[in-house]
């Protein structure tokens, strides 16, 4: 009897082995783009996985009679039966109704006002000969986008949606400077990686970036690299990496990037967060409120019970929602978190003010006092001037509370006041686009985002005249420093975070070089002071001959104020392209790339399918795909671009 139990068990097993089956697919929204992250459940059962960032999945399931649920947040829910089928490709629906919601929060009820739709604009530089290619593919110039310094013409890749109002601070790429006139190049660290989800965000909605909005040192820092952490007392490591530039080998491109020291959650300090929201009238599209809640839950599985929450939120007024809550408590804080709804205007500086009331209030001393902002940056209520902003958040930076910024959504999104207050509130800036997004910022680099290992940091390097005939810092155009502000403790500099890497690019014109006359151009003799003569000028010293730069760099730890000196030379040893790290190659690649997207005219010669080929070669120490996914937006924005007329073979 026993053996038959036995042998229809395992008849049991095999007839139950027979009827699984796998199902494949893709996950789409309402405009063909794909959906990362979305859940896909097998209906009365614990069998579930999510898709990839290409929006593909794949699922074992019982049988003929298995029903699977797609849901997302922000759409509306999707029951399937799998009957025969082997492949579902899904599309979702947004779903309205949350867009009808009213404000339930501490301050009264209000209804919902009117909500900016979704946009898909692309900018397209200033240089004639790209406008005229534009013009000649028969693009009909559409909205225009207002910068801090000018309009700008948008042409957008049907379909389009002509409607935004987003505000991006203008600025102009760096020259190259004369190490004669301009031997010290001086900038602060920034770890800063909205620029590049935002990028991501516009691409994925058919349309190439504004100019304004690519800032390449963030699209840089966006990714990991494999750098070694540091093994002495210092909070981080500095590297370097010198080569033959991939887009001009008449130069040089040198790394300099430092590692910031990894620390154990467990040996992180207590937290003091107090969750600032915005739930105006602006935060009700889907990839705004319901996104913010579902990003600051996955941020709230990761406390401990040391850590402490509130939660202010601010529309037509503001109000506390939650007091101090320890992180043990996570169902009391999410629960708080789901009450949540948009509707109202923008108080954001009485939000501001409130979320440091509270902050001060229960003040951990020695920990980590932070706000964490979520918003799309529209503060039309209250604080609107960017002056105003910055003079209280730097008095309460003074006071050790630091502010984290998370940016949300499209079509009124502000990124300029957005990464102003991050800037001066010693906190790093990001922009969620999806819920795998949020999952990388509050889960992988929790550390990186909320703990602070080095505040005040920042290089300056000394280039030699004798080797060195021009040289441009690639990005950072708007963390620039006086020469003077190095040695200056009293001089706001970047943050760096648990684990974070920080990566910049040199593109170096070396003495000799056929082109340097192009990329500087002369000036007239002195009339008051005497001038060198170029050869005078550049004659080498025998004492630091083979030296091309001196690298220096100040931080302070995060209860300090004054700051710590590190000094590094850099030898003129020059390596093939081909002889660097993929990690070398793979970062130039996100430069190049970032400059075709600005239109850069230090770029002149390079392609769409030149930049894809570097990265596709450099593509390594890539376990979560985010360099895959990359290489994909570089293939979107080569097939936008040529809509618009653009050479990009």
């Amino acid at each position: 009897m026993k053996k038959m139990m036995i042998l229809f068990s395992l008849l049991s097993l095999f007839v139950v082995a027979q009827a699984t089956k796998e199902i494949t697919g893709t996950v789409y929204d309402e405009t063909n783009v794909p959906i990362p992250g979305v859940s896909i459940v097998e209906k009365g059962t614990l069998n579930s996985v999510l898709t990839d960032m290409q929006g593909n999945y794949k699922i074992n399931v019982v049988g003929n009679q298995s029903v699977l649920v797609f849901s997302f947040i922000g759409y509306e829910n999707q029951e399937i039966a799998v009957e025969e089928k082997m492949q579902l490709v899904v599309h979702l629906i947004p779903d309205q109704v949350s867009m009808d919601e009213v404000v339930v929060v501490g301050y009264g009820v209000q209804k919902k006002q009117d909500v900016t739709g979704s946009v898909s604009t692309a900018i397209y530089g200033s240089r004639s000969k790209r406008q005229k290619q534009s013009a000649l593919a028969g693009q009909t110039p559409g909205i225009r986008i207002r910068g801090n310094s000018s309009y700008q013409k948008a042409y957008c890749v049907p379909p389009c949606v002509p409607v935004n109002n987003e505000d991006y601070a203008g600025f102009s790429e760096n020259k190259f400077l004369d190490p004669n006139e301009n031997p010290l190049s001086t900038f602060s660290v920034d770890v800063d990686r909205a620029s590049y989800t935002n990028i991501r965000r516009y691409i994925n909605n058919g349309s190439l970036p504004p100019a304004d909005a690519v800032r390449i040192e963030e699209m840089i820092n966006y990714f990991t690299y494999d750098y070694d952490e540091p093994r002495d007392e210092h909070p981080f490591a500095i590297h370097h990496e010198l080569a033959t530039c991939a887009w001009n080998k008449e130069h040089y491109l040198m790394k300099v990037a430092l590692q910031g020291k990894k620390i154990d959650r467990e040996e992180l300090p207590p937290s003091n967060l107090v969750f600032l929201l915005d739930v105006s009238g602006s935060m009700g599209a889907h990839n705004k409120l319901p996104l913010l809640k579902s990003a600051l839950k996955l941020l709230v599985n990761e406390l401990r019970e040391e850590d402490k929450v509130s939660i202010v939120v601010y529309a037509g007024a503001a109000g506390v929602v939650l007091e101090p809550t320890s992180g043990n408590n996570k169902r009391k804080i999410v629960e708080a978190l789901n009450q949540l709804s948009a509707g109202g205007s923008t108080a954001g500086g009485a939000g501001l003010r409130l979320a440091y009331k509270l902050a001060h209030e229960n003040f951990v001393k020695d920990g980590n006092n932070r706000i964490v902002l979520a918003t799309d940056g529209d503060f039309n209520v209250g604080i609107s001037s960017n002056d105003e902003m910055e003079k209280l958040i730097e008095a309460e930076r003074n006071k050790g509370i630091y502010i984290t910024v998370a940016g949300f959504g499209m079509g009124n999104y502000k990124d300029s006041k957005m990464e102003i207050i991050a800037d001066k509130g010693n906190g790093n800036y990001f922009y969620i686009d999806n819920i795998q997004e949020a999952r990388k910022a509050m889960v992988e680099e929790f550390g990186g985002t909320l703990y602070t290992i080095a505040k005040d940091v920042k290089f300056q390097l000394e280039f030699n005249p004798a080797l060195v005939a021009g040289y441009r810092l690639i990005g950072y155009e708007n963390r620039l420093l006086a020469k003077e502000d190095f040695n200056n403790d009293k001089k706001d500099a970047g943050e760096i975070g648990s684990g974070h890497t920080v990566t910049a690019l040199y593109e170096i014109i070396p003495v000799g070089a056929k082109d340097a006359v192009s990329y500087l151009p002369s000036v007239d003799e002195l009339k008051y002071q005497p001038n060198k003569s170029k050869k005078e000028r550049t004659k080498p010293s025998s004492k630091f001959s083979n030296e091309l730069l001196t690298l220096k760099l100040r931080y302070k730890m995060p209860d300090a104020d004054k700051s710590n000196l590190l000094v590094r030379t850099v030898n003129h040893k020059v390596k093939e392209l081909s002889e660097t790290s993929d990690d070398f190659r793979f970062a130039s690649s996100v430069t190049a790339w970032g400059m075709l997207l600005r239109n850069s005219e230090y770029i002149e010669d390079v392609t769409y399918t030149d930049v894809i080929k570097w990265a596709k070669k450099a593509r390594s120490n890539d376990e979560q795909g985010y360099r895959a996914e990359m290489i994909r937006l570089m293939e979107s924005a080569q097939s936008m671009s040529s809509m618009l007329g653009v050479h990009v073979e």
